[in-house]
């Protein structure tokens, strides 16, 4: 992203991109897919998850599951800004109101922060045709 920013390819261009393939409830990542190979119809954020939910809940507990699944509804509301690692603590705070909260459901920080990074994995791994 901050590559295609020094290249002139800000946020709003990015956007307008979006708006002109009528891709807006799409990631960026299947946008710019779409416009340099043009056989793979981006999908919306919302068909993303249905795709890999399974996969991604499969292997948490309960607590986890009800976490992610937070976090998946505010992805496909708001875009994939909501999976940076800066926005974790705005996250958990939303979810279980405070951070000390949230440890004492879902671990200790580094176990909160590897169960973020690893269930995308998942969510990008997904073949898309």
């Amino acid at each position: 992203m901050a590559k295609l920013d020094e290249a002139g390819f800000g946020k709003d261009e990015l956007n307008t991109l979006k708006k002109l393939i009528d891709a807006e409830k799409n990631d960026l990542y299947d946008v710019l897919e779409y416009v340099f190979n043009s056989d793979i119809k981006p999908i919306t954020r919302e068909e993303r998850v249905s795709r890999a939910k399974a996969t991604i809940l499969a292997f948490l507990n309960k607590r986890q599951q009800e976490f992610i699944e937070f976090v998946l509804n505010k992805y496909i509301e708001s875009g994939v800004e909501e999976l940076a690692q800066e926005k974790s603590p705005v996250l958990l705070t939303n979810k279980y109101h405070s951070l000390e909260d949230a440890k004492e459901i879902l671990g200790e920080a580094a176990e909160i922060s590897s169960l973020l990074i690893e269930f995308q994995q998942h969510l990008y791994s997904q073949k898309v045709a």
